[in-house]
């Protein structure tokens, strides 16, 4: 199991990315959270497969319809810190 901390950045607030977002992390068996940043950009954790991981980043390089991504920075984190045991949208 891996653990990637994702920062995306560019039009991904008010376009459905985090649904989107959510939808596709449980479809690939993610564990974790997505949720939005007072900066415009939206936060992820992902914890599963370096497969699902890798996936995950593909699409997220896309996105949904209305949302153009910029850029994904991504911060490899420690998984004996985070206890997730599905994958939520936080609202906020």
């Amino acid at each position: 199991m891996y653990a990637v901390k994702l920062v995306i950045q560019g039009k991904v607030q008010g376009v459905g990315y985090r649904r989107w977002f959510e939808q596709q992390a449980i479809a690939l068996e993610l564990k974790g959270y997505v949720k939005n940043l007072a900066t415009g950009e939206v936060e992820a954790i992902v914890i599963g497969t370096e497969e699902a991981i890798h996936k995950m980043l593909k699409h997220s390089l896309v996105g949904p319809l209305r949302a153009k991504v910029i850029q994904i920075d991504q911060q490899i984190i420690a998984i004996h810190d985070l206890d997730y045991c599905d994958f939520k949208m936080i609202r906020g």
